[in-house]
Formats: structure tokens, sequence, C-alpha cells
């Protein structure tokens, strides 16, 4: 079983940037994809971007390809999210999520929140 937990959110202005962290705990967060998603309100969840476990294949939303990146540190048990050139409408809670071999993502953190001004 994986433990996450987000953080790195904030306030920030449209055009600017945020880096967020996903910290898991658990001895087998090397066998874990990782992905990111958000929910905004009223809206339902949706998928941004995963990272496999050897951080070998990156997949992203459309709607964020180009701005986002995601990466991975194993030595560190940390996956982040960088966020650039970010708007108004990527305003949400983002979360993270774990997936083992096999499986569909589970093991969700508790969410940062990320608000972009405009």
């Amino acid at each position: 079983q994986v433990q996450l937990v987000e953080s790195g959110g904030g306030l920030v202005q449209a055009g600017g940037s945020l880096r967020l962290s996903c910290a898991a705990s658990g001895r087998t967060f090397l066998n874990y994809a990782i992905g990111w998603f958000r929910q905004a309100p009223g809206k339902e969840r949706e998928f941004v971007a995963s990272i496999s476990w050897s951080g070998s294949s990156t997949y992203y939303a459309n709607f964020v390809k180009g701005r986002f990146t995601i990466s991975r540190d194993n030595a560190k048990n940390l996956v982040y999210l960088q966020m650039n050139s970010l708007k108004p409408e990527d305003t949400a809670v983002y979360y993270c999520a774990a997936a083992p071999p096999g499986a569909e993502f589970g093991s969700w953190g508790q969410g940062t929140q990320v608000t972009v001004s405009s």
C-alpha cells in the first residue's frame, strides 16, 4: 500500500508557474505508476498526467501538453508536476494517485488547491 501527500499548491497569476509535489510512503513505491488528476468546482475529476514506475513513459491530457511536465525521483519517493503558463481554467484541486502494475489508479492523496487569477 502506498500513501500519498500532495503539496505546492497556491495562488498564482495567469501566465505564472507552480510545482506540485507528491510524496509517497511505502516500500512498494517503485512498482507504481503515479498520476495527477484535478477537480474544479462543479466538475468531474479529470486526468492531467501520469508517469510510469521507471519514469521512462509519460502521458498528458491534451489541455496541458507543452505547459505541464511530470517527473519522479524514486530515490526520494517524490513525483512532481511542473506547471507553466497557467490559465484561470487550471484552477482546481490537484490530486496524485498511485497505480500498481495492472491495476487502476487508487491510493489518492488529500489534494492541493491551485488557484490561477486572471
